[in-house]
């Protein structure tokens, strides 16, 4: 990856926003414009903020990261920060003398964002997520490359769990065998794993619970791999033994759905277009009060991040956006059905990112 030329881009696009810097915050903006790779603990804990002037580049972080910092980056003057890291950032933007400065305002602790404003008196702060996000929208070859790997590898752990699971087991069980392969072929998980039976499967977020699968009912896994920091994102619907006539009907109307908006999407188009397409064919086959999310979100370094797929994204889609196509039924106090896959936005069309298997055709 090329972070110097990510960081004289940014470099621009400040002297046109008349900003003399931007504090990265997040972890995923911190990687793409430096390779720095250490994530953060939570909230309250930052393992550094990257601070982008116009003619250099400042990391802060402590003792812990000192040796990765140095080892993971170049061309970026390394600041290990004993007194806390409002006190060095204050201390650089003095000697600097900026007066505007854009941040990340969505993965800043309050705490840590006030401490920084107080000791940078006379310095203006600006919300500026898009800034970055902009960028990274739009992924580089070698980015789609990672991905298409992490897609790859995200089937490998499938398949190889697949193969292990099974009627009378719990979702917890199948979601430690599933994970157990995520550590084993890939850097970890890019986000929990989702096991959901029966009628929690009608939960699009369900949290593995200590319930037996059965046999015959709807098994939601939804999964995803990190390969050099790129995540994947993959959901299947599985039935061990025959399902209702019902829920093959809810998995074939999923099934059509998904492939209508696969077919259809394209550079140019609305986020809002693109879930139009998949929820007018879940609407016409009267499951449409069901269908309780947006149809997709973009993926990269960060598993859930621009652009959407939803009603309220009326953004347009650009080419060589990564997303994912997810409709989903969800029947309360039965279960539902969810078919998730990931795809490259084209001029033309899309393309899909790994093999498309393990999906009924009911």
């Amino acid at each position: 990856m090329d972070y110097s030329r990510r960081r004289k881009t940014l470099s621009l696009a400040l002297s046109k926003k008349k900003l003399g810097g931007f504090l990265a915050t997040s972890p995923e903006s911190r990687r793409y414009l430096s390779g720095f790779t250490a994530e953060d603990l939570g909230c309250k804990e930052s393992s550094g903020i990257l601070l982008v002037l116009r003619d250099e580049a400042y990391l802060f972080t402590d003792g812990r990261y000192d040796l990765q910092a140095k080892e993971e980056t170049s061309g970026i003057n390394i600041v290990v920060c004993k007194n806390g890291l409002h006190k060095a950032i204050a201390k650089i933007l003095k000697h600097v003398n900026v007066k505007r400065i854009g941040f990340e305002a969505s993965s800043i602790n309050v705490r840590l964002f006030t401490k920084i404003k107080v000791t940078c008196k006379n310095i203006e702060f600006i919300e500026y997520d898009d800034l970055i996000l902009t960028y990274r929208l739009q992924k580089e070859p070698e980015e789609i490359e990672l991905i298409r790997r992490s897609v790859e590898v995200g089937e490998l752990c499938f398949k190889k769990a697949l193969s292990r699971l099974g009627p009378g087991m719990t979702e917890r069980e199948a979601s430690v065998i599933i994970l157990e392969n995520i550590y084993k072929y890939s850097e970890g998980p890019s986000f929990p794993p989702i096991v959901a039976s029966g009628p929690n499967a009608a939960l699009p977020h369900a949290i593995p619970q200590d319930r037996i699968i059965k046999e015959n009912e709807p098994v939601i896994i939804d999964m995803g791999v990190k390969i050099e920091g790129y995540a994947s994102d993959m959901t299947r619907t599985i039935f061990f033994g025959e399902p209702t006539d019902k829920f093959k009907e809810i998995y074939a109307c999923v099934k059509e759905a998904k492939e209508t908006a696969q077919k259809a999407i394209r550079a140019g188009m609305t986020g809002r277009d693109a879930d139009h397409i998949a929820r007018a064919k879940i609407k016409e086959h009267g499951f449409g009060n069901y269908f309780v999310h947006g149809l997709g979100h973009g993926v990269g370094l960060s598993v859930h991040e621009p652009p959407n797929l939803s009603p309220r994204y009326r953004r347009r889609l650009h080419t060589n956006s990564v997303v994912t196509v997810e409709p989903g039924i969800y029947i309360p106090g039965e279960g539902g059905v969810r078919l998730e896959d990931m795809v490259v936005i084209k001029e033309d069309g899309v393309e899909l990112l790994g093999s498309g298997r393990w999906i009924y055709d009911f």
